[in-house]
C-alpha cells in the first residue's frame, strides 16, 4: 500500500529534486551556466510547495510536491515533483501519488492542475492535455545561409504593427493550448509584453527582424539575448502564411541561430504551445530537444 506523509523538513527532498533537475537538463543539452539558471528558476518559490514523501511498507520510496494558488481569477494548482525511485518503479506508486496530488489539489478549491516535465516520466501524465514545450539547441558552428533569404533590423516604422500583430498571435497561441480563455489570454498577453518590452523596439538586449526572400518581406523575428547564461530566447521567429511551406521554416531558425552567435551566445531557446504540431515537428527536424513539458488537466478529473 501506498502512503503519504507531509515533510515538515524537505531540505533531503530539495536536495534529491535538484539532482535530478540538473541531470535532466544537462541532458537536454545545456551547459553548466544555463543548467543552473534553470534549476534557480524553478525553484525560486519551492519554499511555498508542500512536500509529501511516498513511502511503501515503511520505506521511502519517492516523494511528491504539489501548490495552489489564484492565478488569472481561478484557483490553480502545480504538481512540482512526482518521482519514484527506479527501484520501486512499475508497482502502482506513481499511480497513486498522482491520484494523492489531484485530490489534494481539488480539495483546496483548484479548477485546475498543472505539470512542468524535464526528463521522461513512463506514461504518469498521458492523461494530461499537452499546454506547450520548451526547447534548445547548442549551435557549434554557423549554420549555412539558404539562397536568395535574408533577416535585417527592424524599423520604427514596421515595430507598431508588428507588437498588434505579436500580441494577438501570443494570445491567440495560449487561447488555442487550452491553458486559458480567449480573454484572459488576451490580459496576459498585455502584461507579458509591457513587462517584456518597455521600451518598445530600443529595449536593450533584444533583437527584432524582418525576414525577406527575393527582397520581398516573408516575416518577423524577436529573440531576447541573456535570458540564460549563454542563451537566446527566441520569442518569436514567424512566417506570414502566404510563405509557408517552402522552406522558409528552417530559413528563419538559422536567422535565429545567426543572431544568437552575433550576440556572443551559443543556444537557441524556444517554447511552442500544445497544438501546434507544425512547430514542434520542426525543431525536432532540426535539432531541438525538449527541455521542459508543461500539461494540464481541469478538475475534478472526469471519471473513467
Amino acid at each position: 500500500m501506498t502512503e503519504f506523509d507531509l515533510l515538515d523538513d524537505t531540505a533531503q527532498w530539495r536536495q534529491d529534486f535538484e539532482r535530478r533537475l540538473r541531470a535532466a537538463y544537462t541532458g537536454a543539452g545545456l551547459d553548466g551556466p544555463a543548467t543552473e539558471g534553470m534549476i534557480d528558476g524553478t525553484l525560486r518559490r519551492a519554499d511555498e510547495w508542500t512536500v509529501a514523501g511516498i513511502t511503501a511498507a515503511g520505506t521511502r520510496v519517492g516523494y511528491v510536491a504539489v501548490v495552489v494558488a489564484e492565478e488569472n481569477g481561478a484557483v490553480d494548482s502545480r504538481i512540482g515533483d512526482l518521482h519514484v525511485d527506479a527501484a520501486h518503479t512499475g508497482r502502482g506508486h506513481e499511480r497513486a501519488a498522482l491520484e494523492w496530488a489531484e485530490a489534494w489539489c481539488a480539495e483546496r478549491g483548484a479548477e485546475q492542475i498543472r505539470v512542468r516535465r524535464s526528463g521522461a516520466d513512463d506514461g504518469v501524465f498521458d492523461g494530461y492535455g499537452v499546454r506547450g514545450q520548451l526547447r534548445a539547441r547548442r549551435i557549434d558552428s554557423p549554420p549555412e545561409p539558404v539562397e536568395g533569404f535574408t533577416a535585417r533590423p527592424m524599423t520604427p516604422a514596421e515595430y507598431p504593427a508588428w507588437v498588434t500583430a505579436e500580441k494577438a498571435e501570443y494570445a491567440g497561441d495560449i487561447a488555442r493550448s487550452g491553458a486559458l480563455t480567449p480573454e484572459e489570454a488576451r490580459n496576459k498577453s498585455d502584461r507579458d509584453f509591457a513587462q517584456l518590452l518597455p521600451e518598445g523596439l530600443d529595449t536593450p538586449d533584444n533583437t527584432f527582424l524582418v525576414l525577406e526572400a527575393a527582397g520581398e518581406p516573408i516575416g518577423t523575428g524577436w529573440l531576447k539575448h541573456g535570458y540564460l547564461p549563454g542563451v537566446t530566447y527566441g520569442y518569436s521567429l514567424f512566417v506570414d502564411e502566404e510563405h509557408r511551406g517552402r522552406g522558409f521554416g528552417r530559413a528563419a531558425m538559422v536567422a535565429g541561430e545567426l543572431a544568437t552567435l552575433a550576440a556572443g551566445e551559443s543556444t537557441l531557446m524556444f517554447s511552442v504551445w500544445g497544438g501546434n504540431e507544425v512547430a514542434m515537428n520542426l525543431y525536432t527536424r532540426t535539432g531541438y530537444r525538449v527541455v521542459e513539458e508543461n500539461r494540464s488537466l481541469v478538475l475534478p478529473r472526469p471519471a473513467g
